[in-house]
C-alpha cells in the first residue's frame, strides 16, 4: 500500500470539495476555486470532513497514481484554505525588483532591464529595505503554479558559485568554491 496515498485528506471548514461523476473534483474555499481530472483507476470517498483516495488494482501505474492524486489533491485543499508563499532574494550590486501590477521588472546586471509577467492567479510582492537584499514574495492558491513562476524567476539569474550573486530563495543555501589561487 502507498505511504502517502492511504493517507487521509481532512478537509478544514469552509471548504467545499465536490466530485462529477466525470471523476473530475471541484475544491471550493475562501482564497479560491480549483479542479482536477482524477484517473478512472482512483475512487474517492467522503466521508465526515475527510476525503479518502482507493485504487482499483495493485498494478504499478495505479499504485503510482494512488499517491500522486492525494498529493494533488492536498495541495488544492491546503491552498484554497491556507495559500502558498515563495520569497526570492535577489543578492548583487543593484540588482532590483520592482512590482507594477502583474509585471514585475526587474535590474539583474544585464544591459537591460527584464519585463516579466505574472499570471492572474499569482500575487507578487517586492520589498525593498536599505542594507538587505530586494525581497520578491508570491503567492497563490495553486501550489503547481507558484513554484513554476518562482523557478522561472530564479531561472533568469542563477546563483553562481564564487560570489553568490542572483536570485534564490530565502534559506538557500548556494555552494561556494574558492577563485583562482594567486600567485604560485
Amino acid at each position: 500500500m502507498s505511504r502517502i496515498g492511504k493517507l487521509p485528506i481532512t478537509v478544514p471548514s469552509g471548504v467545499a470539495v465536490e466530485v462529477n461523476a466525470n471523476n473530475v473534483v471541484t475544491v471550493k474555499g475562501p482564497k479560491g476555486e480549483m479542479k482536477q481530472a482524477v484517473d478512472p483507476a482512483i475512487t474517492l470517498k467522503q466521508e465526515d470532513g475527510k476525503i479518502e483516495l482507493v485504487r482499483a488494482t495493485e498494478q504499478k501505474r495505479h499504485r503510482a497514481m494512488h499517491g500522486l492524486y492525494r498529493s494533488i489533491l492536498n495541495n488544492m485543499v491546503e491552498g484554497v484554505s491556507a495559500g502558498f508563499k515563495k520569497e526570492q532574494e535577489l543578492i548583487g550590486v543593484g540588482y532590483r525588483a520592482e512590482a507594477k501590477g502583474q509585471m514585475l521588472e526587474l535590474n539583474l546586471g544585464y544591459s537591460h532591464t527584464i519585463m516579466f509577467e505574472i499570471p492572474a492567479e499569482v500575487k507578487v510582492e517586492t520589498k525593498t529595505e536599505k542594507g538587505k537584499a530586494p525581497l520578491i514574495t508570491l503567492t497563490s492558491h495553486d501550489k503547481q503554479l507558484v513554484g513554476q513562476v518562482a523557478a522561472k524567476i530564479r531561472s533568469l539569474r542563477k546563483p553562481e558559485p564564487y560570489k553568490g550573486k542572483g536570485i534564490r530563495f530565502v534559506g538557500e543555501i548556494v555552494r561556494r568554491k574558492a577563485g583562482k589561487s594567486a600567485g604560485k
